[in-house]
């Protein structure tokens, strides 16, 4: 079941970035980043609540909190430099290189977890990297062309970076807790992060400037994460976190299918030779 449970993740994640791209245009990251992480947050909570899982608050350690708390704070830095590197760069571009995490997910539950790191992960691990360089189609030009550059690869990277220290705490935290549970307290950590974030760059008056069609697929994006979240730690409890990380990141096909489609962005054939390539590393890693 955990293989259904992240399947259904990788697919609201795909339609949460494309929501994202759209409701984030001419509106601050940072400001939409908070919006919608209280949409994910009472989505978390009413499924806590339909579950019964609230009933597991009294069984919590400190060793279970301490560890959704840094959980729920590199969730938080992979959300503020993911959604600015939306607001700045291509949307399948931004996706693939935040899918690099799979690549540091791997490593690092080897090395933390003792997950079993084989010769056909570390094939994968190779043919992710080299799909992601391929996607990226990087052009020297481009980086002296319009007012952020290459800003957006660099606010991607960090936010692989955080990703993947966010599934391997998650997965120390997980354990004798209730998936549903443990994603509404994240959640809480994430809003704490993100709204403060807001207040310290001096962006709160913002907020009132989110109006219709922006606000509306903020929330959108919002709902599609909470499910994804919802479907992603159930899959994390049950499964290996070293297994589960990559099936998620297929989501990228459907972010890539939506971004074509939606917003009109094409890929070079390079970039598409990449994405077979990143895609097959993916289906490697369940070998």
């Amino acid at each position: 079941m955990w293989i259904v449970y992240a399947l259904a993740s990788a697919g609201f994640a795909g339609a949460t970035s494309i929501l994202a791209k759209v409701g984030i245009r001419d509106c601050d990251s940072h400001v939409i980043t908070a919006l919608r992480t209280g949409v994910v947050l009472v989505f978390s909570w009413l499924m806590v609540l339909i579950t019964g899982a609230q009933a597991g608050l009294a069984d919590l350690t400190g060793r279970t909190l301490l560890f959704l708390t840094l959980s729920g704070l590199a969730t938080g830095a992979s959300w503020l430099c993911y959604f600015k590197a939306l607001q700045l760069g291509p949307v399948a571009k931004v996706a693939a290189v935040d899918k690099s995490s799979t690549v540091l997910t791997i490593l690092l539950a080897a090395l933390l977890l003792s997950e079993e790191l084989t010769p056909w992960k570390c094939a994968a691990v190779a043919l992710i990297a080299a799909g992601t360089l391929l996607m990226l189609d990087l052009k020297p030009e481009a980086a002296s062309q319009g007012k952020d550059g290459y800003g957006w690869l660099a606010c991607a990277a960090l936010s692989a970076v955080f990703a993947a220290l966010t599934s391997i705490l998650a997965k120390l935290g997980l354990q004798g807790v209730d998936s549903n549970l443990a994603t509404a307290l994240r959640t809480g950590v994430v809003l704490l992060m993100a709204w403060g974030m807001v207040f310290v760059t001096g962006k709160a008056k913002m907020a009132k400037l989110v109006r219709g069609r922006s606000l509306l697929f903020t929330a959108l994006s919002g709902i599609a994460t909470g499910s994804s979240w919802l479907c992603y730690y159930k899959a994390l409890q049950m499964g290996p976190a070293s297994a589960v990380a990559p099936i998620d990141k297929l989501s990228i096909l459907i972010t890539v299918a939506f971004a074509r489609v939606f917003l009109g962005e094409r890929l070079s054939r390079k970039a598409l030779a990449g994405l077979a390539v990143l895609t097959a590393g993916t289906l490697l890693t369940l070998l």
